[in-house]
């Protein structure tokens, strides 16, 4: 590990003004001092974001949720406004760690957390995500954990979070605080597909700190739920997951929400599926033919082609859970 500095601030304004300067956030310190310990990251300065107050989980009046940065993923799983209107939230967060890890994470850090791909994290190998323009050693590598969605020549790393694929599937916000004051961005317009600058990976500016994670209000009833698929059921990470929430009124499909993770270098918005369920009757002919749509645009790699069955698969497993069809 190289030398750093280390600061602790108390309010956003000192946490703006290091951010500005240069310095690093860092709450749970789950990730980054992963990668700092691994010499992939190399910050200079870090700023300990810990004792701000952005900690709370807020209903809105329209009946969405507002759920603080600095949330520990325990504490969000186990709110019982969460656990009540979007048990796809909790799910995916029971599911995202061990319990130690969930009782230190944060919401923001989870989803500000650098993928897991092996040759991003051995520094001897070519990674256009840690180096720009060295290459892409997964494209030709190992590729069974890589992605099939999303995928560019010079990156086809995976997002890991969990609880990123929930916020897609639920049309969430990103509530933004900078230097030049407050924005909002659209989860999906907040994790970045590599194209031809993976570094880039989240679209958040110089010294901005994440403040807020809001999910809009959506029709009720609504049921959801998270499916993960892994190779082993104790901690590890999706070789494929989907996140569904439907909207059922009068045996009728009035509003889909559906996300996979896993298979994308961010987590994937499944829109044809989406499409497909609208209007129709929930039955076991419908989930198939939905399920089919979820792999659009799939392109896999010499060792991971069997994800874009397992994808199909593990949809339509959910949808038929969370419609009542199973």
């Amino acid at each position: 590990m190289h030398p750093f500095a280390y600061t602790r601030v108390s309010d956003t304004r000192e946490a703006l003004k290091a951010g500005r300067a240069g310095g690093r956030y860092i709450a749970g310190g789950t990730t980054l001092v992963d990668l700092m310990r691994e010499t992939v990251e190399r910050p200079g300065t870090l700023v300990d974001i810990s004792g701000l107050p952005l900690r709370d989980i807020l209903v809105t009046k329209e009946g969405g949720l507002r759920i603080g940065a600095l949330v520990r993923m325990a504490e969000a799983a186990a709110h019982p406004a969460v656990r009540a209107a979007y048990p796809v939230v909790s799910r995916a967060l029971e599911l995202s760690a061990s319990a130690q890890l969930r009782n230190m994470a944060t919401i923001g850090g989870n989803i500000m957390q650098r993928t897991r791909c092996t040759y991003f994290r051995d520094v001897t190998a070519d990674c256009n995500k840690r180096e720009p323009g060295s290459g892409c050693a997964a494209l030709h590598g190992v590729n069974r954990s890589h992605a099939i969605l999303g995928t560019s020549g010079h990156c086809v790393a995976t997002h890991p979070s969990d609880v990123a694929v929930a916020f897609a599937a639920l049309e969430a916000r990103v509530h933004l605080l900078g230097p030049e004051g407050e924005r909002e961005v659209p989860f999906a317009d907040f994790l970045l597909r590599p194209g031809s600058t993976p570094q880039r990976e989240q679209a958040v500016r110089q010294g901005e700190l994440i403040t807020t994670i809001e999910i809009p209000a959506l029709p009720r009833p609504l049921k959801s739920g998270y499916l993960k698929v892994r190779d082993r059921q104790s901690y590890e990470f999706a070789l494929t997951s989907a996140a569904v929430a439907l909207h059922i009124r009068g045996g009728v499909i009035r509003e889909a929400k559906v996300a996979a993770g896993g298979v994308g270098t961010v987590p994937w918005k499944l829109p044809a599926v989406e499409r497909h369920l609208i209007g129709e009757r929930p039955s076991d002919a419908l989930w198939t033919a939905a399920a089919e749509k979820a792999t659009e645009g799939a392109r896999p790699l010499r060792h991971n082609r069997f994800k874009v069955a397992l994808l199909k698969r593990t949809v339509e497993r959910q949808l038929r859970i969370v419609g009542g069809t199973k």
